[in-house]
């Protein structure tokens, strides 16, 4: 209540100032009785708070600018202070504490209606007319005080903000109202920003909705989009606007193009080059087509947005996979680094004869293969293969230095001797060895000097037991055998006979092996005993040196050929020999013509063999096996006229008498005599 007297006295002091001294006559009438004037200020007190409850009740239905209200209020409690006397001046400013406590209220509550502030206007007036009434009694101001007792304990929400606002000090009207001039521009100004903010939220919602009308636009263009978005390159290739199989087309006659049927290589002036064929070249395209397409495609709304719009500005290239042999590429650059004009040559040794060559290596150079390999692999990846010669990478290299040791453990081999098991059946042959034939420290001595080439001569270690000493108990099947005679009357070429016969007999072949007629006799010299005997030469018989062996040759064809081995090589003669028939007969020239045959079977098998007594003889011993068959040869003439006999022969197969198979051995010309 302090605050609230302090603020009546200050009113009551600015009332006195600004009321005119022609008015002073109607004040000292009006305050006869300061009790009276007491009631009647509580008196318009209520009035006013009924007028504020009238305010506030009216809140809802009314939509007017708060700062519009205040200044009509300021304005009405203006006028009310200059047309009062000085007593209604102290009840004008009781009036305008409470105006302007209801001012306060109606900022709190925001929208008060203009004519709120006309009815307090009028409440105002209608407590100035009680004022001047002298008459009030003590019992009426004990009712309007009962009457606002009633009416505050009715609103009291309204109460607590008016005693929320009577707790704020004021400043009188004349320190708290602002100068007419000053003010009186205020609606237009507060207008005009009013107008430009509208102007401005106009003009941004119609740019917004522009805005969006485009991106949705954009948007379903781009998903209505079949093809790869502006800006985008494969290994450099432009997609740009392609669909997948446009994409396709173009990325696989790109490939076709670039990349050629051989890559082309130099080392100075040496020049090679690797067929691209067997490096298996390969390109994921399908990936990379589909990565492309991807772009723009593969987030929200947004994001494929903003990626499309980047795509007018920067580009994007997208790498081929590329597969290829790698394994290949680098055996061919292998290959090349021992072509290599200046390559290096390595310290090696090889065996002529009975000597071991020993040669010094020299440094050259070596193709640096993995990092040449990358080079290609780059280039071909990058479409920059084709008419691009590509220098291949070297390393400077030493050769290995001559190890006699190491080379000794090499060479050395123990021999061994033969030997067969019967349980089980199994004949392991003899095997020759080698060595230096000289010691280890005379040849390291060799090579102090400084030579490009050394000779170590070598020797042969033979074994105690060979292969064809085996016993017959080794071989206990006979699995074919074959005879022709010959005339004991011609001893040069008898001679000639038991000597190949010779060579032959004992021969022991291990599974696989082959037979060579040529390398088991040898070369028919007179050093080896051989004698001038007729021979076939030109389609006329004369004496020739090792006449007559051929003989050896066709006795032991048919022995090979019932014991079914297999034939590896065999060619007939110029003219049917005396002692066997058409197609049947086998001739050898060393040197040039050879019989071959190789055992196909399970277990090695022994050839035995003897001339005497006009019968050249061949049996082939082994193990049998339920496998074997009964074989049968057949020959026959088929055509023949005055110059030459036609002929073939054939291998008959029979398991218990019955024929299995009939297979083709040979067709055969012959000239006649």
């Amino acid at each position: 209540m302090s605050t609230r007297n302090q603020i009546l006295e200050k009113n009551e002091l600015s009332s006195k100032n600004q009321i005119p001294n022609n008015d002073n006559k109607n004040s000292i009438n009006n305050t006869a009785n300061n009790n009276n004037s007491k009631n009647t200020n509580k008196s318009i007190q209520n009035t006013n708070t009924k007028s504020n409850i009238q305010n506030v009740k009216n809140k809802n239905n009314l939509q007017v600018n708060t700062q519009s209200n205040n200044k009509n209020t300021l304005e009405g409690n203006h006028k009310t202070n200059t047309n009062t006397n000085t007593n209604t001046n102290k009840k004008t400013n009781t009036n305008t504490k409470i105006n302007t406590n209801t001012k306060i209220n109606t900022n709190t509550n925001t929208n008060i209606n203009t004519n709120t502030e006309n009815q307090t206007q009028k409440n105002n007036e209608a407590s100035n007319k009680n004022i001047s009434n002298k008459n009030i009694s003590n019992n009426n101001n004990t009712e309007l005080t009962n009457s606002k007792n009633s009416i505050t304990n009715e609103f009291k929400p309204l109460k607590e903000n008016t005693e929320s606002i009577k707790s704020t000090e004021f400043k009188p009207l004349s320190e708290n109202t602002q100068d007419p001039k000053s003010t009186e521009f205020k609606p237009y100004i507060e207008k005009t920003k009013s107008t430009a903010f509208e102007t401005f939220s106009l003009c941004f919602i119609i740019l917004l909705i522009i805005v969006l009308s485009i991106f949705i636009v954009f948007t379903i263009i781009n998903i209505n989009n079949k093809n790869i978005i502006n800006g985008v390159s494969i290994n450099g290739i432009d997609v740009s606007g392609m669909n997948i199989e446009e994409a396709r087309e173009t990325l696989q006659n790109a490939i076709t193009k670039n990349i050629p049927e051989e890559i082309k290589l130099k080392h100075g002036d040496y020049e090679t080059s690797i067929p691209t064929e067997p490096l298996e070249i390969s390109f994921d395209t399908n990936s990379a087509i589909n990565s492309a397409y991807q772009i723009g495609r593969n987030g929200n709304i947004f994001q494929n947005n903003f990626t499309i719009i980047k795509s007018y500005f920067t580009e994007t290239n997208i790498d081929l996979n590329l597969t290829l042999n790698e394994e290949v590429l680098k055996t061919s650059l292998s290959d090349i680094s021992a072509k290599l004009p200046d390559t290096v040559i390595q310290s090696s040794y090889y065996m002529e004869g009975n000597n071991l060559i020993l040669t010094k290596g020299r440094t050259g150079y070596v193709v640096n293969v993995d990092e040449t390999a990358n080079t290609i692999i780059t280039d071909i990846q990058n479409f920059n293969i084709k008419d691009n010669q590509i220098e291949i990478s070297t390393l400077e290299e030493s050769p290995q230095a001559l190890d006699i040791d190491a080379i000794h453990s090499e060479i050395y081999k123990q021999p061994s001797d033969a030997y067969f098991t019967q349980n089980p059946y199994a004949v392991y042959p003899s095997e020759n060895g080698l060595d230096f034939a000289i010691s280890v420290d005379e040849a390291k001595a060799m090579l102090q000097e400084e030579k490009d080439e050394y000779i170590i001569p070598l020797q042969t270690l033979y074994p105690n037991v060979t292969t064809n000493m085996i016993g017959q108990e080794a071989f206990p099947d006979l699995l074919s055998s074959y005879s022709t005679s010959y005339s004991t009357r011609d001893r040069d070429r008898t001679t000639n006979l038991i000597l190949a016969a010779n060579k032959i007999n004992g021969t022991v072949l291990m599974p696989g092996e082959t037979f060579s007629y040529n390398t088991v006799v040898g070369e028919r010299t007179i050093a080896a005993g051989y004698k001038e005997a007729p021979i076939y030469v030109s389609g006329e018989v004369v004496d020739g040196l090792g006449g007559g062996i051929c003989q050896i040759t066709t006795t032991l064809y048919n022995a090979v050929v019932y014991a079914n081995l297999e034939i590896v090589e065999r060619s007939n003669h110029q003219f049917v020999p005396s002692y066997s028939n058409p197609s049947r007969d086998a001739t050898v020239v060393y040197g040039s013509i050879d019989f071959k045959f190789k055992n196909n079977r399970n277990y090695p098998i022994k050839i035995s063999c003897s001339v005497s007594n006009g019968i050249a003889a061949f049996q082939i011993y082994g193990l049998k096996t339920a496998d074997d068959y009964e074989v049968e040869i057949s020959s026959r003439v088929t055509s023949q006229n005055a110059n030459y006999t036609n002929s073939e022969a054939y291998k008959i197969l029979k398991k218990n008498g019955q024929v299995v198979s009939t297979t083709l051995l040979s067709r055969d010309t012959y000239k006649r005599h």
